[in-house]
């Protein structure tokens, strides 16, 4: 038997709103986290990004708003931490498309660094009913008297993984010191290291735990690719697959700042459009770069893991991870950003001799966790770009690596190869 948005209670005016979003049903993270979220439970959800989570914990905060009296100025009543700008303004988005149509008008503020802090602390002159943020700003506006949180009702932590793998925990600690110490906690989390299990320890009250696995039938969406190169010829490459391939838009993956701004440069330089995105530019310009590249205006966007999550760009067809990631779970992410919505997707690895042994890890770490992502991609080579080192001979028995390793000295030469590229 199916569940519907209806079966929820949800206020009229809310189920008007996911009409006009052509949500015809809950996904299995909002079947699970919605009831217990309007009874006032605390909730412990796992579940990828692309699940659903944001209207999952949306519609119940703004179901409880819409039986409130909202007093004038108003007053914070709903607090959602998230880990990124482009994170932040795409869940204040949902709530204002879910609550657009609530008889009383809720006040939703997004507060992001990276941007003037002027305007913002002029949004909250009125107050906000519900106040979406990233931790840095937030206590920066707290620290200058903009904003209360001496009223939030429900406190919402999204990602918080990704919040304290960008080093949020102090922040956190302290935004917590200031929240009344009765209230409703909503925790999602797509991975839940010891740091994250521990965090969740302290601020839960008897949550009900919500796991919700990635459906099997998403890996028909994004073919997957693993590519055998070196290091230097990298570039090279990527530039051969665009223009073979004829790609339209590519978001390309690196592992730093650096990378992103030097690869652009080289793409630019080869007539291909391409730009970086990384956490050291500015919110205008962040913006600007993933508003002409869901317009088509960029080819590559070239990114750190800033875009490995919470970026959702329509009909995105290829993902290339210049760089390997750190894990599986970023793995998972980054190819996360193809495939969507039924689309077909192609996600492109490549991986050099001294990266295989990091690549076999991902890929035996996906065969074991995530049903959605087909393991064990075999290793392709691009006629032009056959790799010159040997490759290495991997081994997995009690975790070691055998084989021929490159010698310190190959590696300063490759080095100075790619640095003189």
């Amino acid at each position: 038997m199916s569940i519907s948005f209806e079966s929820f209670g949800l206020h009229p005016a809310l189920l008007k709103a996911l009409q006009n979003k052509a949500y015809a049903q809950p996904t299995p993270i909002q079947q699970s986290a919605i009831p217990p979220a309007l009874l006032g439970r605390d909730v412990l959800g796992s579940a990828q990004t692309g699940s659903g989570k944001t209207a999952a914990y949306a519609l119940p905060a703004l179901q409880h708003l819409a039986t409130q009296t909202l007093l004038s100025p108003r007053r914070t009543l709903v607090l959602v931490l998230v880990p990124t700008r482009e994170l932040a303004m795409q869940v204040g988005e949902v709530f204002k498309q879910l609550g657009h149509h609530l008889p009383q008008a809720v006040q939703i503020t997004t507060l992001f660094g990276g941007v003037s802090i002027n305007p913002q602390m002029m949004r909250l002159r009125g107050g906000a009913d519900i106040v979406v943020a990233t931790p840095g700003r937030l206590l920066d506006l707290v620290d200058r008297n903009a904003l209360s949180l001496a009223h939030v009702e429900a406190l919402i932590l999204d990602e918080a993984d990704r919040l304290l793998d960008m080093g949020f925990a102090a922040e956190i600690e302290r935004i917590l010191s200031l929240l009344p110490a009765k209230r409703q906690n909503l925790f999602f989390s797509a991975t839940f290291p010891s740091a994250v299990q521990q965090l969740a320890n302290t601020l839960l009250a008897e949550p009900v735990r919500i796991n919700v696995q990635p459906e099997v039938e998403n890996a028909a969406d994004i073919t997957q690719r693993a590519i055998l190169v070196d290091s230097p010829n990298r570039t090279q490459l990527l530039r051969h697959l665009i223009e073979q391939n004829k790609w339209s838009r590519v978001l390309v993956f690196v592992a730093t700042k650096h990378a992103a701004e030097m690869i652009a440069v080289k793409l630019r330089k080869a007539r291909i459009n391409a730009e970086p995105f990384h956490g050291e530019q500015s919110q205008g310009k962040r913006v600007q770069v993933l508003a002409d590249f869901k317009a088509a205006r960029l080819t590559v966007v070239v990114a750190t893991d800033v875009a490995a999550r919470g970026l959702d760009i329509a009909q995105l067809p290829v993902v290339v991870n210049f760089d390997l990631p750190r894990s599986a779970v970023d793995y998972t992410h980054r190819i996360g950003r193809t495939g969507r919505a039924g689309e077909q997707g192609l996600a492109v690895s490549f991986v050099s001799t001294d990266t295989q042994a990091h690549w076999r890890l991902i890929q035996k770490r996906q065969d074991a966790n995530a049903q959605h992502v087909a393991p064990h991609v075999a290793l392709d080579v691009v006629a032009g770009f056959e790799p010159q080192e040997a490759p290495l001979e991997i081994s997995f028995s009690n975790g070691g690596i055998k084989g021929k390793r490159p010698s310190k000295k190959d590696k300063l030469r490759a080095q100075a190869v790619s640095n003189a590229e």
